[in-house]
């Protein structure tokens, strides 16, 4: 029959136990760590290629409004958004029933950028006179990259995309 004290003691966890498991922890961790940070990278990224879709869609939206508006009055003149606020802002139908054609529901944030920055100011800005090469803002908004400095998961910088 074994003492009161064998007992106990076959209950109980030894230091060196809870030592040991603990580094086990403390390795799983740090292994797991860089998988966050990846992981999180990719969400960034993901809603990087979804702000860009959306503003470059708006885009595309906004110039056949304009040219269509143009052809229907005969007015020539730059049928690129003035600035991405003119997205939001809407411009008036190419029929004359007065209603107002909206592209945006707001600008949205560039996600690699300071977020105290308003969300239009995040975004480097293309005109079409510049080309692809040496991006430039001007007169109308053709494009818009990020300004951030990083490189994708992918290797390709993000002012590339």
């Amino acid at each position: 029959m074994p003492s009161p004290r064998t007992r106990r003691r076959s209950r109980a966890f030894t230091l060196v136990e809870l030592l040991v498991v603990m580094a086990v922890l403390g390795i799983l961790a740090m292994a797991a760590f860089p998988l966050a940070e990846v992981a999180v990278q990719r969400d960034r990224e993901h809603e990087l290629k979804r702000a860009l879709w959306e503003i470059r869609d708006a885009i595309d939206a906004y110039k056949k409004a304009m040219d269509a508006s143009a052809g229907a009055s005969g007015v020539a003149g730059p049928t690129y958004p003035p600035t991405l606020a003119a997205l939001v802002k809407g411009v008036p139908s190419a029929n004359a029933s007065g209603v107002t054609l909206y592209f945006l529901r707001r600008v949205p944030r560039d996600p690699f950028a300071d977020p105290a920055v308003p969300a239009e100011k995040t975004w480097g800005l293309r005109s079409f006179e510049s080309s692809a090469d040496a991006p430039r803002a001007g007169a109308d908004v053709y494009d818009v990259y990020s300004m951030s400095d990083k490189i994708g998961l992918n290797g390709v910088p993000l002012k590339e995309w």
